[in-house]
């Protein structure tokens, strides 16, 4: 069976994440077009640098052309962020990126987005599902034939745009001031040219690691992690950069390294550009998270007389919010993150040259920029795990959790308790715990906050033991 999380439809390769099933699920985009009327308008399709991602977007653009829309295809690897950007840009209905993110090398996937570059609902990847489910056999057309006869045409210079529009939000003099040393790692991904481009720009020094491209990621998984950045760290602090910046397989989750080899962690890079935005730059608005990122970000907009919104896990749901509070910036522990004018979905590359102009303009490293901020707002440690199950368990651990709603002794007092998406346990101290399924992998997450790590890990196997897990 096909299903979309929610990243999208995720597989793995030579199992369900075959040729046959590729081309179902593009059937299914072109059905779905059609009962939209939104056929007059070209698809654009990318890929990243998986294996059989570039096979996989040929396959896709296949059945479109055969079915009448024209479609836009890129001429190399590209990062999840431009086509969305590109969607949203050309004011077209769909895009399509073959990738599976920061998922192990043996995955592959389907991502769409629909009108202004969004991600696409749930009820839109719904119908595309029963839509799929009524499929027998597909139709498609030869590539090349599709070229030579205009029903697919090649992209020049896609990025030009999308480099444009980042490069006009950032504050390219205090950069270009302080030309910052940076050391990039590409993590074998397709984030890699465009924040080349922006650094260079700026005129500053930025060496490069793994950037060739390598379908097993260096055998490593393709997400900036403090695990998978040892070497990174390693490398900034002998080099003495200022800091090491990494992106996962497609460009829209981000990991920071800072000069002293101290790995930055997501709710730490979302605390300090949300808090330089409204302190430095004089940005008003709120600010949004899911519901297993860092509740920092409400102390810090509660300080500048906002408000932190949460929603559930989907960066669907933070890019609605955005746009309906106009919050400043949005994002998730897992690494991505947008703001307020520009795409409506994940970008590492904005976030990246956005962190760099950050500490241009602070002047201070990342860990002191930090620091500050534990200072004026207290300290919260995030713990994380990923537990692996059996399947036939999964029905059963639902039942425990969402229907029966039990819960393990934690010794503390509970504030509250939220199942709209997994469930979310509240103490009364500020710090929680959330246990759900994962939406990309068959995996059971479990993330817990505390004011020390030590009470974290306590909510953790909490939960692992309750479970038997």
């Amino acid at each position: 069976m096909i299903k979309f999380g929610t990243g999208g439809w995720r597989a793995i390769i030579g199992d369900d994440f075959v040729c046959s099933n590729i081309r179902v699920v593009a059937a299914s985009i072109l059905e779905f077009a059609k009962e939209q009327n939104k056929t007059g308008k070209p698809i654009v399709i990318g890929y990243d640098r998986r294996f059989l991602s570039e096979s996989a977007a040929k396959w896709v653009a296949e059945v479109l052309a055969k079915g009448g829309i024209e479609v836009w295809f890129l001429n190399r690897s590209a990062p999840t962020p431009l086509i969305m950007h590109t969607v949203k840009d050309k004011n077209l209905h769909f895009g399509v990126e073959i990738t599976a993110s920061h998922n192990p090398a043996r995955y592959n996937g389907i991502k769409l987005f629909v009108d202004e570059g969004r991600d696409a609902p749930l009820e839109v990847t719904h119908r595309i599902e029963e839509i799929i489910s009524g499929i027998t056999e597909t139709e498609f057309c030869d590539f090349d034939e599709a070229v030579e006869q205009g029903k697919i045409v090649y992209l020049r210079n896609p990025f030009n745009k999308f480099l444009d529009d980042i490069i006009n939000l950032l504050d390219m003099n205090a950069l270009r001031e302080r030309g910052l040393r940076v050391l990039f790692d590409a993590m074998h991904g397709s984030g890699s040219y465009p924040l080349q481009v922006i650094l260079h720009t700026a005129r500053c020094t930025i060496d490069t690691i793994n950037l060739d491209k390598d379908a097993y990621f260096g055998g490593q998984m393709p997400a900036p992690s403090e695990k998978t950045l040892a070497a990174l760290s390693d490398m900034v602090v002998k080099g003495e950069y200022d800091f090491g910046i990494a992106m996962d397989g497609d460009g829209d989750r981000l990991g920071i390294v800072d000069k002293y080899g101290e790995y930055i962690n997501a709710n730490e890079i979302l605390c300090m550009l949300y808090y330089y935005l409204v302190k430095y730059k004089g940005w008003k608005g709120a600010v949004v998270r899911n519901l297993a990122t860092t509740h920092m970000l409400d102390k810090i907009a509660e300080s500048f007389g906002e408000k932190c919104y949460e929603v559930p896990v989907g960066f669907k749901y933070i890019s609605s919010k955005i746009d309906e509070v106009d919050a400043v910036l949005g994002g998730e522990s897992s690494g991505g993150l947008t703001v307020r004018g520009h795409i409506h979905g994940k970008d590492s590359v904005y976030a990246a040259a956005l962190f760099s102009e950050m500490v241009s303009v602070i002047g201070k490293s990342p860990s002191e920029i930090f620091a500050e901020l534990e200072g004026l707002y207290g300290t919260y440690k995030m713990i994380e795990d990923n537990l692996s199950f059996e399947p036939e368990r999964k029905a059963e651990i639902d039942k425990t959790i969402m229907v029966d709603k039990l819960l393990p002794d934690f010794g503390v007092k509970i504030a509250k308790v939220n199942y709209e998406d997994g469930c979310k346990v509240y103490f009364e101290d500020d710090s929680f715990v959330i246990c759900r399924f994962s939406g990309t992998e068959p995996l059971l997450r479990i993330f817990a906050e505390s004011s020390d790590g030590v009470a974290a890990k306590k909510y953790i196997e909490d939960f692992k033991k309750f479970l038997n897990i």
